[in-house]
């Protein structure tokens, strides 16, 4: 039909690009149209199938999902606007008033934090474990325990959970099992290959790896977990954005290069503290002292990028550290392309009292150091000049 120029400003197509875009395009848009009206409820009613709202699904966010349900190994996923909204809807989907979750010792401080709200506010009654024995986590279910939670690489400390015989005596136990895999990628381990239920990640870190987003993911191993989660997660908002999904995509592209040589980094840092008279302990599975050393071996395919410390000093000691480096980052998150440090009792785990602290082995002297890409004898100088 002939329209104004008014109209025309609007209604603007785009071109058939003919070939096939090597990147995926960003679909900016938050609603998409149809010829027949009936489509637009049938596109509404699930997460497959057509896309009609960006709030419930978009090409772009779903490039992300599939991308990373293939890594994992799951059915389905779901991407969310950060890590912590990807664990709290898996979470709320899964639990009501007076359930039970175990959960392990060494836990991100976030993590902590959303089960104490779960405690607090909504009447969720929560068990740590050392996530060592089965055996103790067969001891601590309840009748109304619905939930394993743990991490493959637990935030500082480098703590490596038995995931088989853990996952597999929830599984005995009629328990959901849920792991948070942002410190190992699906490139170092693939919990669902070991029974878990949802594997978790924070997009920010790892996947996306440039310091440069926001995002989270959830992977689901059964597809009707999957769909239940779905319709929670859209009446709570927490939908992923097109461009986010975008910057994480991007980030993939390169996440097997970065990953390889920020392992490789951490376990030489890790092997130089470890002779350093100022530390204490150094907390990386890579080392053969570590506790989790052996589990570790048998389970991932590399020991993490990321390592913690412990200065004698204390808290005094770690900020004086910190303080003095010079090419090393004082700032939040891992993973990225850049190394940055932080003082997990003070940040990344500031919700945890003393006591948990010292369950979850983080002391007022550790200091954590997220390996970037750069040239590890950069690093090593930096670090080493800032101890002396």
């Amino acid at each position: 039909m002939t329209t104004h120029r008014d109209t025309r400003t609007v209604r603007i197509s785009a071109p058939d690009p003919g070939g096939r875009p090597v990147s995926v395009p960003i679909h900016q848009t938050a609603i998409f149209a149809f010829d027949d009206p009936t489509d637009v409820a049938a596109a509404m009613s699930g997460p497959t199938g057509d896309f009609s709202y960006s709030g419930y699904g978009n090409p772009t966010v779903r490039a992300f999902e599939d991308a990373i349900t293939g890594l994992e190994g799951g059915a389905a996923a779901l991407a969310t606007g950060s890590g912590s909204s990807a664990m709290s809807s898996v979470l709320l989907a899964a639990l009501r008033h007076g359930d039970h979750v175990i959960a392990q010792k060494a836990l991100y401080g976030g993590t902590y934090a959303v089960l104490r709200e779960l405690a607090s506010n909504w009447g969720v009654e929560v068990t740590y474990v050392d996530a060592v024995d089965p055996a103790e986590l067969t001891a601590a279910v309840r009748p109304n325990s619905r939930v394993l939670l743990l991490e493959t690489i637990a935030n500082p400390t480098g703590h490596v959970p038995d995931l088989p015989g853990l996952l597999g005596a929830a599984r005995e136990a009629g328990l959901l099992g849920v792991v948070d895999n942002t410190f190992a990628t699906p490139l170092l381990c693939r919990p669902v290959e070991h029974g878990a239920d949802v594997v978790v990640h924070s997009a920010t870190k790892y996947l996306g790896g440039h310091h440069d987003v926001v995002g989270g993911v959830a992977v689901f191993a059964d597809a009707d977990r999957y769909r239940r989660t779905w319709e929670r997660a859209i009446k709570f908002g927490t939908v992923a954005d097109p461009f986010g999904a975008w910057l994480v995509l991007r980030g993939m592209k390169t996440l097997a290069l970065r990953v390889r040589r920020q392992c490789e980094t951490a376990g030489r840092l890790a092997a130089l503290l470890a002779d350093h008279p100022a530390v204490t302990a150094v907390h990386h599975p890579g080392l053969p002292s570590h506790p989790s050393h052996v589990r570790a071996t048998a389970l991932l395919d590399g020991y993490g990028g990321t390592l913690a410390f412990d200065l004698a000093g204390g808290a005094e000691a770690a900020h004086a550290f910190m303080g003095r480096l010079e090419l090393v980052l004082n700032a939040g998150s891992l993973g990225g392309t850049e190394t940055v440090t932080m003082h997990p009792a003070t940040t990344s785990h500031r919700h945890l009292d003393e006591a948990a602290l010292a369950a979850a082995g983080i002391s007022a002297g550790t200091v954590r150091i997220a390996c970037g890409i750069e040239h590890a004898d950069d690093l090593w100088a930096d670090v080493a000049q800032a101890l002396r």
